[in-house]
């Protein structure tokens, strides 16, 4: 860890009030929501008074990617909105937000703190590839998965992928306001040693923009268990240039003439030097949970931003992906999070991705 990325901030004379103090007890949740967007060292972070945080970054002005961490993840979340004050480079704006600060923070610094005592990660058992593994339903769980009500133990499938036996570290996150540093207090369990780390803060520049029009959706899917979408793209050869997203509407495929080729509901093609590789999906509600399609699509996508998304669609259990009339794509990842007393809560992660100009032309 290059010891310039965690400089200390103490140079100020005064110890200033927290802006935000947060805690949780066990920071792998927090870590994978992270390391889910962890492709960029140069992220922008968002405290909202009400909602929590979210973590975005970018890569080629193409792909766009956003951490959502909700305040009820965490056991503490302080946010002193008295002792709000605007960076320097927004107090010309016009719409400032009286009840949100943001800043730009080196992600690879952040993960690297959290993992200080080696306990962030996942367990080395959940890590090992689909390849040697064979596609099953969403519902095809053993006994020993399902709760006393007869269904999937979210809290249970989601502790044992992140090793629930391993010792824990606690987060304690205290911000004072532009200018200071993200303070980071770690503990490795109760009776562990402690460490304090300050990582440099920077005022935050413009993200990319991809807004999405939901009013202009040309495709819809709801993927009943993110497995179905995570094996496939896992299944595709790493030397794809491309991958293309194909659908047409269910009229469509029911109206097929006998002896006309069949067209795909739902197709992923992934092009490369060495051939191309095709994967259909069936209009099946126990693989597909939604399927909307208004008209004929077909978007193709630079294939080394679409492999972005797998350590997120990994972490994650149902996944949204739609499309736009001029080929936007989003992909939002659902991530079960404990909720600090009992309970689940939901937060997602979603990445939006530009088609190539080739397709967009047509």
């Amino acid at each position: 860890m290059e010891m310039s990325q965690m400089m200390s901030q103490s140079s100020q004379p005064d110890k200033a009030k927290p802006l935000l103090t947060a805690s949780v007890h066990d920071v792998r949740y927090f870590t994978s929501l992270l390391r889910g967007i962890g492709f960029s060292n140069r992220a922008s972070m968002r405290f909202t008074a009400g909602s929590g945080i979210t973590v975005t970054v970018e890569e080629a002005r193409t792909l766009l990617a956003t951490s959502y961490i909700y305040a009820d993840h965490f056991d503490e979340w302080a946010f002193d909105v008295d002792n709000l004050q605007a960076a320097p480079s927004q107090l010309s704006a016009p719409d400032i937000d009286r009840h949100a600060t943001s800043f730009e923070i080196p992600l690879n610094t952040l993960l690297e703190c959290l993992n200080i005592f080696g306990t962030a990660n996942m367990s080395s058992s959940s890590s090992t590839g689909s390849k040697n593994k064979q596609w099953r339903r969403a519902d095809d769980v053993s006994d020993d998965e399902r709760g006393d009500d007869g269904h999937p133990h979210n809290a249970d499938r989601i502790n044992q992928h992140l090793g629930g036996n391993e010792k824990r570290t606690s987060m304690r996150l205290t911000y004072a306001g532009p200018g200071h540093a993200l303070t980071l207090v770690l503990a490795e369990d109760s009776s562990g040693p402690t460490t304090t780390c300050e990582i440099s803060t920077f005022d935050s520049e413009p993200n990319l923009e991809l807004p999405f029009d939901a009013e202009q959706t040309a495709l819809k899917i709801i993927f009943k268990s993110s497995f179905w979408l995570r094996d496939a793209l896992s299944e595709l050869d790493p030397s794809c240039e491309k991958i293309t997203l194909i659908a047409n509407p269910v009229a469509d495929i029911q109206s097929a003439q006998r002896g006309v080729p069949a067209k795909p509901l739902f197709r992923i093609q992934g092009t490369g030097a060495f051939g191309s590789t095709e994967m259909d999906y069936p209009n099946d509600r126990e693989v597909l949970e939604t399927f909307e399609c208004s008209h004929s699509v077909s978007f193709s996508y630079r294939f080394a931003h679409i492999s972005r998304t797998l350590r997120a669609l990994q972490n994650s259990t149902k996944t949204s992906l739609r499309l736009e009339q001029e080929g936007l794509l989003s992909l939002q990842f659902l991530v079960p999070v404990p909720r600090p007393r009992g309970g689940m809560s939901d937060s997602f992660i979603e990445f939006r991705c530009l088609a190539l100009d080739d397709d967009v032309a047509q």
